[in-house]
């Protein structure tokens, strides 16, 4: 059995301290960031793989169990605290991290193997060239769909809102509260900005698989895109169940006018 240190996870971390320039707090515990309760009502604090302070980075390295079921890894005959078993109590844990993380502000990054050099059983070759160039892409913050998403995710936990996996993989983020859904579609800065709200109009499009009025879906764009997707008029905006938010260059939220 190997040790944490020479484990496909401390491979990684290592990988980004070397490419964010500062030494990760590894395994760091938040004070908001707890377990299910025990029997006595103590609630653990969760821990997360790796911490930059600096820049207030999280990243989850989740190898295959965290996917995938894996009777090894769950232990489906032994209940957890949750009251289900392992590989369910991590699913779980996993979706809390998710939520709890950018909601106190900082940067989630979730780093699976399918992302570097692996082999089928998710298992890491340590090809660091090309690792190392793999992170320095994911750990970027160039994007500026990235900014818009995370600014659109804080202001819907802001909300109320909860996040929940996506029914469609390709909707960038999906959230529900009380009995409303939101199925939402983020767009960045971009040179063709009347061909991007385009696109983003008809992703919406093939996403409107239910009828049910209760689920509404949003266009969520930079402040120099309002005008393109404004091309569209509010009346059928409006029949269509389709609502425009705003990402001001701060990162303000504002829901446009329908």
């Amino acid at each position: 059995m190997g040790t944490r240190d020479d484990s496909d996870e401390a491979y990684v971390v290592g990988l980004c301290n070397q490419v964010l320039g500062e030494t990760a707090l590894t395994q760091h515990k938040f004070d908001w960031l707890l377990g299910d309760p025990g029997a006595g009502g103590r609630r653990a604090k969760l821990p997360v793989d790796a911490y930059w302070p600096g820049h207030q980075l999280v990243v989850e390295y989740r190898e295959l169990q965290h996917d995938q079921p894996m009777p090894h890894f769950d232990k489906p005959d032994k209940l957890t605290v949750s009251g289900v078993h392992r590989g369910e109590q991590r699913a779980l844990y996993d979706a809390r991290r998710d939520t709890e993380i950018p909601a106190q502000g900082l940067r989630l990054v979730v780093i699976r193997p399918a992302d570097l050099d692996a082999d089928s059983r998710g298992r890491l070759r340590r090809n660091q060239e090309a690792d190392l160039a793999a992170l320095k892409k994911i750990l970027a913050r160039d994007s500026d769909e990235d900014r818009v998403t995370d600014a659109f995710r804080s202001w819907l936990l802001a909300e109320g809102w909860t996040l929940v996996d996506p029914t469609d993989r390709w909707t960038d983020l999906e959230a529900v509260r009380s009995d409303e859904r939101l199925i939402c579609e983020a767009k960045g800065r971009t040179s063709e900005k009347g061909i991007d709200a385009d696109i983003a109009y008809g992703q919406l499009l093939r996403r409107m698989a239910s009828q049910e009025p209760q689920i509404r879906y949003a266009l969520v764009v930079p402040s120099s895109s309002v005008k393109a997707v404004e091309r569209v008029p509010v009346h059928v905006r409006r029949l269509l169940r389709i609502d425009v938010y705003e990402v001001t260059d701060d990162d303000m939220v504002r829901r446009l006018p329908a």
